[in-house]
């Protein structure tokens, strides 16, 4: 079933989900963080058919959110690495983990995030960088204002 483009939409959520929002991209972002970084190694997690993890590898690469390199003797053998863009996924990343350990974890799984040094149990949330304060949604609203370098550039 083919979905609804979203590139006319002026929403950056709408944006964002035309980039990482098709099935199986965010998981194979997800693998890259876990430290896969190739074909057959996503292949395998994923149990996703090769043509549709060629397409989500390809789309990926040309949004700007992996880069591939040539790895081993061969040209044809790749491993994705994240651009600074994908890297700029992991919070969002995150909070997908989060958001399905509270509303859709399969019972009896346990996961969870954990601090590398300390051990600890991560509890994320999102804080706003100038004022250190969490983010409340009911304390915030959206601002879209038109980008001054688009309207000098027409």
């Amino acid at each position: 079933m083919k979905r609804k483009s979203y590139t006319k939409m002026p929403c950056p959520v709408a944006q964002c989900l035309e980039i990482v929002g098709e099935w199986w991209s965010m998981l194979i972002i997800r693998d890259i963080f876990k430290g896969l970084r190739r074909f057959d190694e996503f292949q395998k997690s994923l149990g996703i058919a090769p043509n549709i993890l060629t397409k989500r590898l390809n789309d990926l690469v040309e949004y700007g959110i992996l880069q591939k390199q040539n790895y081993g003797e061969s040209t044809k053998r790749y491993e994705y690495l994240l651009t600074k863009a994908g890297e700029d996924l992991a919070p969002v990343l995150v909070m997908m983990f989060e958001w399905g350990n509270k509303h859709a974890t399969p019972v009896g799984l346990t996961s969870r995030i954990i601090h590398v040094k300390t051990g600890e149990i991560a509890e994320p949330i999102v804080i706003n960088k100038k004022t250190g304060l969490e983010m409340n949604m009911e304390e915030y609203h959206v601002l879209t204002t038109c980008d001054s370098k688009e309207e000098s550039a027409q």
